[in-house]
């Protein structure tokens, strides 16, 4: 026995706002279960008792939104990996 749960795709739930994993279903305790990153322990993980998939879902929420950025920094190297740095025209 492996000692979690995957919970299944028909199922849904938002992914660690840290890592990006899909979350597990892990007993804790005798009687207790956690919602939980399976990457890292340090990771969010919801109060043991009953499944709670709802909280995992409002405390996964991402923090901030990637924006596009117009002036991207280009890296180039020559033979001798010597870098250059540059923001294309």
């Amino acid at each position: 026995m492996r000692g979690y749960i995957i919970i299944p795709k028909s199922i849904p739930c938002r992914s660690c706002k840290y890592c990006g994993s899909r979350p597990i279903i892990a007993l804790s305790g005798k009687d207790d279960y956690v919602v939980k990153c399976p990457m890292n322990s340090n990771h969010y993980q919801t109060p043991a008792g009953l499944i709670d998939i709802d909280d995992w879902n409002a405390h996964n929420i991402p923090t901030h939104e990637f924006e596009p950025e117009d002036d991207q920094m280009v890296a180039c190297y020559d033979s001798k990996l010597n870098y250059t740095f540059f923001l294309p025209a």
